[in-house]
């Protein structure tokens, strides 16, 4: 697969992410490093977005109209797949300047 298509698989789960990051680590350009860490922030963030929710629903059942604040994740692993799509460097709404230099490991 070339960059491109990996810097989409990217945003696909975080088992699309980790196939992205094993094929790609060795002719890994720029566009793909980018997208891997904001895909994996994105993940990151979903994680710990998902199980504040859950918390905070099951302790007060009557905000569980927040819930719905978890498709906001899935709105962004689309914008980031259709970045990746047009070769787009651009950061993710809301918290892609957060990873654009985290996770070295990345490249």
């Amino acid at each position: 697969m070339n960059n491109k298509t990996l810097s989409i698989v990217s945003y696909i789960t975080l088992i699309g992410w980790l196939v992205a990051f094993f094929s790609g680590k060795d002719k890994a350009d720029d566009l793909l490093k980018y997208h891997l860490r904001q895909s994996l922030g994105l993940v990151i963030a979903g994680f710990v977005v998902g199980i504040a929710l859950n918390i905070i629903v099951w302790m007060v059942p009557t905000l569980s109209f927040l819930s719905y604040i978890s498709l906001v994740i899935l709105v962004l692993l689309i914008l980031g797949a259709i970045n990746a799509a047009n070769e787009v460097k651009k950061p993710l709404p809301v918290i892609g300047k957060m990873f654009e230099d985290k996770f070295a490991f990345i490249g």
